[in-house]
């Protein structure tokens, strides 16, 4: 071993380079995207509230790290921790550590993606992802929705959960290279750290001339060869795995973008789902996230689900028409009132000339001055107590018209764009569904408390079934009103009577309750839902009602629109 130097100073200047390799304070990391303290709560608050991000992150660790089903170094049910960002964690986490790159892309005011060169090889796969989604246009389009919202940034990740699959599938042959690029560096860290150990041993058996005993330079030779084998074996490794991404890289990209527009074509539908329902972005980010999801779900999956846009549109409508309620000013017109000005008359009720079972209709209410007229400047507004809307139930109320819209859903939508209107001026608002006589739900919602959503979705849900009976829907109707003038002396109230059917009342019951209507001052509306000949002069909801139209396009929400001109 003539060769082997017998100064410690020349030993240690030969292992120098492993020695610094051994030092090296800083490391690489496993989480692309760069989170401060809180970021990182955020994301193990929402992981630890939504078992389907777990549920998600177990299955993906199944079949991208262990493509013959059988994993090791992980027990399902029981998720990795989700927080982790620095030093070698095991590479079944690399999923895991996916999921919070992308939940912490879409979360993020400002995400910023590291540099290829300070991520661990066995996270160079996340990497590439993470950057193809937050490089793409779809993207963007996304984080206009998730930003600063984990429920929605959670929602993201899931909504990509297809395409993260494909990606991690299509990537399988590069991962297996970059784990074993992170074999070989995690060796090579580890024969440097021999190295420097027994560098210390020659040190601590060296003479005081710095003289190494054989024995021990030997080993220090040994321990710099095997790191040198080590070196050379990582860097063909990573070649390797170089390679491997660079070849993936394009279909990464491809699969990328389409899951960033798939993520953001379902955050979009759900928050038009939510508006539609009525719940703003503030109610929204109030929310929890388990009661947000609940929600969500309830609403895709709700009888009425389907009908969702028709509702939205309703209320799109509704909202048009309280617009046109100008401010009062010289020579404008403020809405609409009751009386006998033929000059005022609105078209609907002109329109009522035109059709010979409806004069006699017009005649009546044009003698007790009940038409609807154009509401000059100057006139007050005529409601002022609650909005009631009595909604028909009844069997044949589920039978579909045009576009599949069944009567049912055309006369809630109608209803939850009157709550709406009720709200936007101050009122109570109760909706009662009933059919036969002894099938009745009230439901009440007071102006001065947000209108509970699930209480609306059990209005919306709600379908009673059987016959059908005006008297007890409309005493329920009156009844309210009256307690509602003995608690704050507000009258007219106005009541709006959606039903397809026709059926008989009592003389006795229609004198009892004429006479609440002339105490209490209410006006009833009445909407006939594919039911034209229930219009007619003589039928009982002409009798019943001061204003009665009929529907028959159920996918025509204008229909209507006079009605919230009215109210």
């Amino acid at each position: 071993m003539g060769e082997t130097p017998s100064r410690l100073h020349e030993l240690a200047n030969r292992a120098g380079t492993w020695l610094a390799l051994s030092a090296a304070a800083s490391e690489r990391h496993t989480a692309a995207v760069v989170a401060d303290r809180f970021e990182q709560i955020v994301w193990r608050d929402t992981y630890g509230q939504s078992a389907a991000l777990r549920e998600l992150a177990e299955e993906l660790n199944e079949r991208g790290d262990h493509p013959q089903g059988h994993p090791q170094g992980h027990t399902y049910g029981h998720a990795p921790d989700p927080t982790h960002s620095h030093a070698l964690a095991p590479t079944h986490d690399h999923v895991t550590d996916l999921l919070t790159d992308v939940f912490l892309a879409a979360y993020k005011v400002r995400p910023r993606v590291r540099e290829r060169a300070e991520m661990v090889p066995s996270r160079l796969v996340n990497h590439q992802v993470v950057t193809a989604l937050v490089e793409s246009l779809e993207f963007a389009e996304l984080r206009r929705a998730t930003v600063g919202d984990p429920y929605a940034a959670a929602m993201a990740v899931l909504a990509q959960a297809a395409e993260l699959r494909r990606m991690l599938e299509r990537s399988r042959a590069a991962q297996e290279q970059a784990q074993q690029a992170e074999k070989g560096r995690r060796d090579t860290r580890n024969a440097a750290t021999a190295v420097g150990e027994m560098l210390q041993r020659a040190a601590d058996g060296a003479a005081e001339d710095g003289t190494v005993q054989d024995p021990d330079a030997d080993a220090v030779h040994r321990a710099i060869g095997t790191a040198e084998a080590a070196e050379a074996a990582a860097r063909q490794a990573a070649q390797g795995a170089g390679q491997a991404l660079a070849a993936v890289t394009p279909g990464i990209r491809v699969v990328a973008r389409k899951a960033a527009a798939k993520a953001a074509e379902a955050t979009r539908e759900e928050a038009e789902m939510m508006r539609a329902w009525g719940v703003g972005p503030g109610e929204l980010e109030r929310l929890p996230f388990e009661p947000r999801a609940r929600l969500a779900e309830r609403l895709r999956t709700s009888r009425l689900a389907q009908w969702a846009e028709l509702i939205g549109r309703f209320r799109q409508m509704a909202r048009g028409e309280r617009a046109r309620k100008v401010e009062n000013t010289v020579g404008e017109l403020v809405g609409v009132t009751l009386g006998n000005d033929l000059s005022r008359v609105i078209p609907s009720e002109l329109a009522n000339l035109g059709l010979p079972e409806l004069r006699a209709v017009f005649a009546a209410r044009y003698a007790a001055g009940e038409l609807m007229l154009y509401d000059s400047q100057g006139e007050q507004s005529t409601g002022q107590g609650a909005v009631i809307a009595c909604v028909d139930t009844s069997h044949s109320m589920y039978e579909a018209g045009p576009g599949s819209v069944t009567r049912e859903a055309w006369a809630k939508a109608c209803a939850l764009a009157l709550l709406d209107q009720a709200r936007a001026a101050g009122r109570d608002f109760v909706g009662i569904l009933f059919s036969a006589a002894d099938k009745i739900r009230v439901f009440r919602f007071p102006a001065d408390r947000p209108a509970d959503i699930a209480q609306v979705l059990d209005f919306a849900e709600t379908f009673l079934g059987g016959g059908t009976s005006f008297q007890t829907p409309l005493t329920a109707a009156s009844e309210l009103l009256a307690e509602e003038f003995n608690d704050s002396a507000r009258a007219r109230g106005d009541i709006v009577l959606i039903t397809d059917g026709e059926c008989d009342v009592t003389e006795e019951w229609m004198r009892v309750r004429n006479d609440a209507k002339h105490v209490l001052g209410f006006r009833v509306f009445g909407v006939a839902i594919g039911a034209p000949p229930a219009t007619g002069a003589d039928s009982v909801l002409a009798a019943l009602c001061d204003n009665l139209r009929s529907i028959e396009d159920l996918t025509d929400v204008h229909a209507a629109a006079d009605l919230f001109r009215v109210i």
